[in-house]
């Protein structure tokens, strides 16, 4: 199977009393090889293709598993559904591609004073944020130019 998962991903499954299964690889591999973020639907076709056996819910929670673990992240699109992408920082962000779906993960966060002001404000503990930013990669935005814009 490509991509063999990490040490790392066994032992926090051990911890989390769980096993990293045939179905569980399955996914885990679809993920961390993806260059854009996936649907669970697509999740599911790909890893199925890898482990016949695979289930739809199955897919779900190992998901859902590799989110509370920290190995991906959940990125909220427009339409109110979901898709996952790996993450390769402890603390990433993810600027998205609202044509094309790729994803591109960014460290780079200076919300630490809107966070502490949130805080002190409503007595929230804030535990974890996400920072989705959605638009149009270049590639995406020199494909959308009219030809006389890219002739200059």
């Amino acid at each position: 199977m490509p991509n063999v998962p990490s040490p790392t991903v066994h032992t926090d499954l051990r911890a989390h009393h769980r096993k990293l299964t045939r179905p569980r690889q399955a996914v885990l591999a679809i993920i961390t090889a993806a260059t854009r973020h996936l649907t669970p639907a697509e999740v599911y076709r790909q890893a199925k293709v890898q482990y016949p056996h695979l289930g739809l819910t199955t897919v779900y929670r190992t998901l859902d598993l590799l989110v509370e673990l920290g190995y991906i992240q959940r990125i909220h699109l427009e339409e109110g559904c979901h898709s996952y992408a790996p993450t390769a920082r402890p603390h990433g962000h993810h600027l998205v591609c609202s044509e094309c779906g790729r994803a591109e993960e960014f460290a780079e966060c200076d919300l630490d004073t809107l966070v502490r002001a949130l805080q002190t404000r409503t007595g929230y503990e804030i535990q974890v944020h996400v920072l989705e930013l959605m638009g149009r990669c270049p590639t995406c935005q020199t494909k959308s130019r009219p030809l006389r814009a890219r002739k200059k």
